[in-house]
């Protein structure tokens, strides 16, 4: 499927801001044979003093911008079109739960896709015993690694509400697990926090979602926002599989993928420093439309 993307992040300043930086990692990701970035730009106001384009460890485009000016304002927009395959549906041909640790030793290598990197905690997902208590108890009957994937999604998808208003950026997992509210980002970093209490690595996923109006009712521009899912190794011969606890579906045609990571700080859209004073407001737009 074709579709073109549009992201608008607008910053403004209470006070002149003085020598900021930032960091965004919003480029939709080329991945052969499951998604292919056809174009895509991104623009900044007003114009950097410096830019760099470059990749991080994890293969993710990062998009670095110095401003040696004052600014009280500033505004970002990316503009792309993307081909994306669907995943095609497969036979569960995951590792067993049981025999993980033993595909895990074999698994030497530590590539940027190394089972390895994700499944030590991580700074935004830290060890909480009621995480993983609460996983081993909704992927007790898995015997497989895939079947324990879809077990906890399930279980998070059931169990928590999403709420735009209960957390923040910044609120700890195990607070937005114990309020059982938050958005995609709470729901990814307790499934990535119970998949490694289960020992099977699992990493963030940044991204967009195409999000269909109720029937009958228009389309409107702007109103969708980035997602957050969750990678899980299932062992040598599947490799990595995404699942999405918010909507709990396995990940197909309509996630394009931007950004791949630990957690949300391996893959935040935006972030930066300023030297400024007092309160600001931002605000997100997101489009993504099927191209015909």
């Amino acid at each position: 499927m074709l579709y073109d993307i549009r992201l608008v992040l607008s910053y403004s300043y209470a006070s002149t801001a003085l020598n900021a930086r930032n960091l965004l990692r919003v480029m939709p990701a080329q991945r052969p044979g499951v998604q292919r970035l056809i174009a895509g730009a991104l623009t900044a106001e007003p114009a950097p003093t410096v830019r760099r384009d470059r990749r991080d460890f994890f293969g993710n485009d990062v998009t670095e911008l110095d401003f040696h000016l004052p600014v009280t304002a500033q505004r970002f927009e990316l503009s792309a079109r993307v081909e994306r395959q669907a995943a095609p549906t497969e036979f569960d041909l995951s590792a067993r739960l049981d025999d993980l640790p033993a595909r895990l030793r074999e698994a030497v290598s530590l590539d940027p896709d190394g089972p390895w990197h994700f499944l030590a905690p991580s700074p935004s997902v830290p060890r909480v015993a009621e995480i993983e208590a609460y996983a081993r108890a909704q992927a007790g009957n898995a015997g497989t690694v895939l079947e324990a994937v879809a077990a906890l999604g399930g279980a998070i998808h059931r169990d928590l509400r999403f709420d735009a208003s209960a957390t923040e950026v910044d609120t700890p997992v195990s607070q937005a697990f114990a309020k059982r509210h938050g958005v995609c980002q709470d729901f990814s970093h307790i499934m990535i926090g119970g998949l490694r209490g289960l020992g099977i690595p699992a990493g963030y996923v940044s991204g967009y979602l195409r999000t269909l109006p109720p029937e009958g009712q228009p389309r409107l521009e702007g109103a969708d926002a980035m997602h957050a899912w969750v990678r899980a190794w299932c062992g040598p011969q599947t490799g990595w599989v995404e699942h999405d606890p918010t909507n709990n579906v396995m990940v197909g045609a309509d996630h394009i993928v931007v950004a791949v990571g630990r957690d949300y700080t391996d893959c935040a859209p935006l972030r930066g420093s300023i030297r400024a004073a007092g309160d600001q407001v931002s605000r997100q737009e997101v489009d993504v439309i099927r191209a015909e």
